[in-house]
């Protein structure tokens, strides 16, 4: 079994033999898929590690060939198997061969037999451990998020695991052993107050007093001057131990709880601080360093805002608690009610209240405002405290209550987004993700009921929106109701009602918290707020609010200012927002009870015309003539918003592509059947060239139902045909020719020749993947005809009949199909069409034997691709890429090219390019030696062929098979042959007269 190291430089060892990891972004792609052991790491995810900024265009593919790259090698070195899932890839290697896991294995059993008092078999994990460490993970390597989060944890790590060895030796009696590796280790982490105690506690024990109160003072010096903080207990008992003459046998090692010597009395006014915090562990171990930071020169005011229930109040105090130990001189709080229906606070009276609580004698404390700020002032500059200023509601009412001078922490929270000047950028909490909501809700209702059903506290996590007061009103419903399941709660938040609605106990309700932030808008904003609900997506834009609430951009954006300041919605990016899914409930909620039907409906019109006008702008630079044609375009509603639009960022159409899939179901459902139909028009040709059959199927289906609905029968026509598209690319040939008959059926009863010429062209491919292609040619050669009189456009026809041409050996004909598709496509200006006729040529050349021409015309046809993004046909170009390599000898190439068209036409679904890819793949691996292998893709290939009736795929694997079990059982070779033959004989393929096809 290969060993993976990746702390470190990257290494996979088999046995002795180093493997080769090729080039720094493979080698990143291994350890994002090591550190996921048997667990599917998704093709995003990779993305994003690879590319943390800008992904290339060609970011997929290139992940795609790196990780076909590491097959390749661990299936060459006996490795362990890379396994292609639906999304991404898992590899399948036991955590105990790579580096990483055994290293945290050995420290945390370490740590527990520590605890446990066997110290002997602690200190021998750790020196096993210590063993793995070459350096941090994937040393000199450039990461992303996923890699560089778990490289900071592992050193952190690493510096606890050596804490813990000095603990040992000093506790084993290996004093020398103990300041050999602290002293190194303390002046390396000179802010590690512990690692200091430990090698001040060494020197002590070794006789050195001296030198141990030298690293005391020094380490003191650091902490106040440099981060302007008090030492903790553990270095305060040390040296009081030291100024006592207190034997160093005596002193306790570890950090203790006890009480600190020599403190000033503590005034603590925190409220109780929540049991079920959890999670936001990166957030506030970066809020505290940066407090730590800010301390040494100057106040630390910190303010945390975020959307009602969002756990701002706990957040604020469990940072409060966390620095307790280092402002001893009291931890003061107050409510300044800035959101609970009642008058805020003034700051006068505020100022009182926290005076009071720092011991200051109401008979002190001034009348007038200015003498009463003074003396807060004032004592705050005697102290080292922490102020909590809770629930504020404005800049102008904690401003007065700030400290100016060093030595106090003041965290502020609220709802809405404060200005209080140069105290840098808030910490705006975001939701728990779902392991933390589940812990939350466990905290909450009970360990062992949440532990019994985890899919069901996931489904209630979710149903809360992640949202801290959501969990925990849904927690406590379980914890109220003993003979609850999770199950029960999680159907009765999913049945009929809202979320909103359902949690509540006493007076508590999350409506009720998102009311408080609502009321305090004006009426003009808040129906903004309501009809934003509409929208059916994740985010939307301004001008998208714009057409919704018909208003200018202008005021649209000033008022979802004043939304973002509340938190009542999101801004996921410039002029780019969203709501929290229970916010949508309450918007919408808010929006059923207030508006008419009319209302909805206009708005709804309004928005989804602006819409498609923005999707039009952007497909026409794909479809222009023919879209323009089918879509029968009104002018737009709003020509203020549509003169935005960009018609060469064919990218936003990507961007939006979930959002438009959404809006298409809600135009049907909204009974706005003339935006439903035309919208999944305008998106045709952009999912087709990026691959999104499956969303082809699904607007379409909403589409034909909302043109059936309409009475519009071209409309129906148009819809029949681009279904016809997604089920011939990915294998159900009989349902696209269901819909391309019915297709051309209407056409002839409108008497429109154009689209019936256009929906006959696609019956060409359709009649030769189910194994007919002479009436494919038949057909084709018809159109062409059709084309020559100048009635219809000939360029749908052509290529379908250059690849029925090719199917039956009339390569000459196919080759002049071909390249009158190339000349017309270059007059034309349409990118996707020259690419796919550069393909189409290069594949008769390669049937032709010319490969190396046909290299230079898929080299070409790839990098048209990459420049334009549109991946439409790359599986099959590559896939011939493989063939020419092969024919070469070019054995590895031609591996490469089949593996990623194997990948690419299961991303996309087009099953009869699958067993296309898995045929080649089959014979380049028989050309390579690799027979066995080769027989193993011929059956798969012979398998999904036949699922999906693809007779040709089918009498090839067939072929080949024939030939792999020759002499071992020749009635088996028999039977494939015969097969074969007559499946070539039917089609007229040129096969039929070769033993072997040749691709």
């Amino acid at each position: 079994m290969a060993e993976i190291r990746l702390l470190g430089s990257p290494q996979v060892w088999q046995g002795s033999v180093s493997l080769p990891l090729g080039t720094p972004k493979q080698q990143v792609a291994l350890a994002v898929l090591a550190l996921h052991s048997a667990r599917l790491v998704t093709v995003d995810v990779l993305v994003d590690e690879l590319w943390p900024d800008d992904p290339p265009p060609s970011a997929i593919a290139n992940v795609r060939s790196y990780v076909g790259n590491l097959r390749r090698m661990f299936v060459q070195n006996d490795g362990p198997e890379l396994v292609r899932l639906p999304g991404g890839y898992r590899l399948d290697v036991n955590a105990e061969h790579v580096d990483v896991h055994r290293f945290e294995r050995l420290a945390q059993v370490a740590r527990s037999a520590r605890s446990e008092g066997n110290r002997q078999a602690a200190d021998a994990l750790l020196a096993e451990s210590e063993g793995l460490w070459r350096g941090s993970l994937v040393a000199g390597l450039r990461v992303g998020p996923v890699l560089s989060a778990r490289r900071a944890s592992l050193d952190e790590q690493r510096l606890a695991a050596v804490e813990l060895r000095a603990e040992l030796d000093l506790e084993l009696g290996r004093t020398r052993a103990a300041i050999a590796l602290l002293t190194a280790h303390a002046g390396s982490n000179p802010y590690r107050e512990h690692a200091q105690v430990l090698l001040a506690h060494a020197l002590w024990s070794d006789g050195d007093q001296a030198g141990a109160l030298a690293v005391i003072r020094r380490t003191e010096r650091v902490l106040a001057e440099q981060l302007g903080i008090q030492p903790g207990a553990e270095l305060l008992r040390l040296r009081h131990s030291l100024h006592d003459g207190t034997s160093p046998q005596h002193s306790s090692v570890g950090p203790s709880t006890g009480p600190e010597p020599n403190v000033r009395g503590n005034r603590h006014h925190l409220p109780r601080v929540l049991v079920t915090f959890v999670g936001r562990r990166e957030l506030v171990e970066r809020t505290l360093t940066e407090i730590a930071l800010t301390a040494a020169d100057a106040s630390a005011v910190r303010v945390v805002d975020g959307m009602a229930g969002s756990g701002k109040t706990a957040f604020a105090l469990h940072l409060a608690n966390l620095l307790a130990d280092r402002y001893r001189d009291g931890q003061l709080f107050i409510d300044l009610r800035g959101h609970d229906g009642s008058d805020p606070i003034h700051p006068a009276e505020a100022m009182t209240v926290l005076l009071r609580q720092m011991g200051v004698p109401a008979g002190r404390i001034p009348t007038d405002h200015d003498e009463r700020a003074e003396l807060w002032q004032h004592e705050l500059g005697h102290r080292r405290v922490i102020v909590v200023l809770d629930n504020a509601a404005s800049g102008a009412q904690i401003r007065p209550l700030l400290p100016t001078g060093a030595g106090t922490v003041a965290l502020v929270t609220s709802r809405r987004r404060l200005s209080v000047g140069d105290i840098g950028p808030a910490v705006s909490l975001p939701v728990l993700t779902s392991g933390e909501a589940v812990e939350l809700l466990a905290r909450t209702a009970g360990e062992d009921r949440i532990r019994a059903e985890p899919e069901a506290a996931v489904e209630v996590a979710r149903r809360c929106g992640h949202l801290p007061l959501a969990v925990r009103l849904a927690g406590g419903w379980l914890a109220h109701r003993a003979t609850w399941r999770v199950t029960d709660l999680a159907r009765r938040l999913g049945a009929g009602g809202t979320v909103l609605r359902r949690l509540a106990i006493d007076q508590q309700t999350v409506a009720g918290a998102f009311s408080a932030s609502y009321e305090q808008l004006a009426e003009p904003v808040r129906r903004l707020f309501r009809l934003v609900s509409l929208h059916p997506g994740d985010s939307l834009d301004a001008r998208m609010v714009a057409a919704l609430v018909d208003l200018p951009v202008e005021p649209t954006e000033q008022m979802m200012d004043d939304l973002l300041d509340q938190h009542l919605i999101e801004e996921t990016a410039p002029g780019r927002y969203r709501l929290h899914d229970l916010m949508r409930q309450y918007a919408a909620d808010l929006f059923h009870d207030s508006a008419d039907p009319a209302e909805r409906q206009q708005a709804g019109a309004r928005l989804l015309d602006h819409v498609l006008h923005q999707v039009v702008v952007r497909a026409s630079e794909l479809d222009q003539r023919v879209l323009h044609a089918h879509l029968r375009l009104d002018p737009p509603r709003r020509p203020d918003l549509a003169d935005r639009a960009d018609a060469s960022d064919v990218e936003w159409l990507e961007r939006e592509r979930a959002n438009l899939v959404a809006l298409i179901a809600f135009a049907e459902r909204e009974g706005h059947s003339g935006y439903a139909w035309r919208l999944a028009r305008a998106m045709w040709r952009f999912c087709y060239v990026r691959g999104y059959f499956d969303d082809i199927v699904v607007i379409h289906r909403a589409g034909l139902s909302a043109a059936e609905l309409g009475d519009d029968l071209a409309a129906q026509a148009v819809m029949h045909n681009y279904l016809a598209s997604a089920y011939t690319r990915t294998g159900s040939y009989l349902d696209s020719l269901r819909h391309l008959e019915t297709a051309v059926s209407i056409s002839r009863k409108l008497d429109d020749r154009g689209n019936e010429h256009r929906y006959r062209a696609n019956l060409v491919v359709v009649h030769w993947l189910t194994g007919d292609p002479e009436r494919s040619v038949t057909l084709g050669r018809q159109l062409l005809r059709e084309d020559s009189r100048g009635h219809v456009d000939p360029i749908p026809s052509l290529p379908n009949l250059g690849y029925a041409l090719t199917a039956v050996g009339r390569y000459a004909e196919a080759l002049e199909a071909h390249r009158r598709h190339l000349f017309l496509a270059r007059c034309q200006g349409s990118d996707y069409h020259v690419s796919n006729a550069l393909g189409h040529i290069a594949s008769v050349e390669n049937r032709l034997g010319r490969h190396n021409k046909a290299i230079r015309l898929l080299q070409a046809s790839i990098r048209l691709r990459d420049r334009t993004g549109h991946r439409f046909g790359e599986a099959e170009v590559r896939n011939d890429l493989g063939i020419a390599y092969r024919h070469l000898g070019r054995f590895g190439d031609a591996l490469t090219q089949h593996e990623l068209a194997l990948d690419l036409s299961r991303d996309s679904g087009e099953r009869h390019v699958q067993a296309a890819v898995l045929n080649d793949l089959g014979l380049t691996l028989t050309a390579a030696g690799r027979a066995d292998e080769a027989v193993a893709e011929h059956h798969r290939a012979l398998a999904l062929a036949t699922r999906i009736a693809h007779p040709y795929e089918q009498a090839r694997a067939s072929t080949a098979l024939a030939g792999h079990v020759t002499g071992t059982d020749g009635q088996q070779a028999e039977r494939f042959r015969q097969r074969a033959q007559a499946i070539f004989e039917r089609m007229g393929a040129p096969e039929r007269h070769q033993a072997h096809p040749s691709p």
